[in-house]
């Protein structure tokens, strides 16, 4: 099968004009020669000389709100697109990032991208939040099979925090000292992505690596989604429908210095296959 169209999906820690690592990570994002670049937490929209000196050939769309973190969308010329803002999934929190809602046109077939930075934090604000914003991002699938009487080729993606949550309710009785808690695990979580995505006919994507985020100590977590209409196809990583690059392609003692010199997020790329 034949490509439709490319995306490459980063959360790229925090992105700041003049940050001293942007000039490796414009060259990072540029070797991927992808069709469409998500970045997340891009702080200002100021960055826009460095990319379009980096990135010639993308035009480049900037959610805004009163968040400090944005989404950063770049589009190559060779793509047909239409981009909009999407409060509604700031789950009624205007320090919330809104989604972007990408329609991306590939040989007279529509497809709708919508790319999320969902709240993080293992605390009942943020799981609620989380829950939130991903429940409507999968609601948002009904609406767009009625726009597209039938179904429609509708993927979200990008930085879905899937980290559980942690409740405290209480301490043991003297002498004890441990905490009386409920846990809903990270692996939990990305379970129930998996769950809802399938009662709207939609599939959580297999990816290369199982963790997403690392820190230079060595924590790991699985961060970084991408879940799409079970009718799409993708080119195949050996296997797999997304390729994760970046820290976890290396050897483990290589990883904190990408980590360190890139971001604490690896990068996501995969490739729609024409119908």
């Amino acid at each position: 099968m034949a490509k439709a169209f490319s995306v490459a999906s980063w959360n790229c820690e925090h992105w700041k004009e003049g940050d001293p690592r942007n000039a490796a990570r414009i060259e990072f994002i540029a070797s991927q020669k992808a069709d469409l670049v998500a970045l997340y937490e891009v702080e200002g929209a100021e960055v826009w000389r460095d990319l379009m000196d980096g990135l010639p050939g993308y035009s480049f769309f900037i959610t805004e709100g009163q968040n400090t973190q944005e989404i950063l969308i770049g589009v190559a010329s060779r793509a047909t697109t239409f981009l909009t803002q999407k409060i509604e999934f700031q789950s009624r929190d205007s320090y919330m990032r809104p989604g972007a809602f990408l329609t991306v046109r590939a040989d007279g077939e529509d497809y709708s991208l919508l790319f999320m930075h969902v709240a993080s934090m293992t605390d009942p604000r943020g799981f609620g939040l989380r829950t939130d914003m991903v429940d409507r991002a999968l609601e948002f699938k009904d609406y767009l099979d009625k726009i597209a009487t039938g179904k429609a080729n509708f993927l979200f993606l990008g930085d879905l925090n899937a980290m559980g949550f942690d409740y405290v309710f209480g301490k043991e009785q003297p002498p004890g000292k441990k905490l009386l808690r409920s846990r809903v695990s990270a692996e939990q979580e990305i379970e129930r992505l998996a769950y809802m995505a399938g009662k709207r006919g939609m599939r959580l994507l297999s990816k290369t690596a199982d963790n997403t985020w690392g820190k230079v100590s060595g924590k790991r977590s699985n961060l970084d989604h991408v879940v799409a209409s079970d009718q799409l196809a993708f080119k195949s990583f050996g296997g797999k429908e997304v390729e994760v690059r970046g820290w976890p392609q290396l050897e483990e003692a290589d990883q904190a210095k990408w980590i360190r010199e890139f971001s604490d997020h690896a990068l996501l790329y995969f490739e729609v296959q024409k119908s």
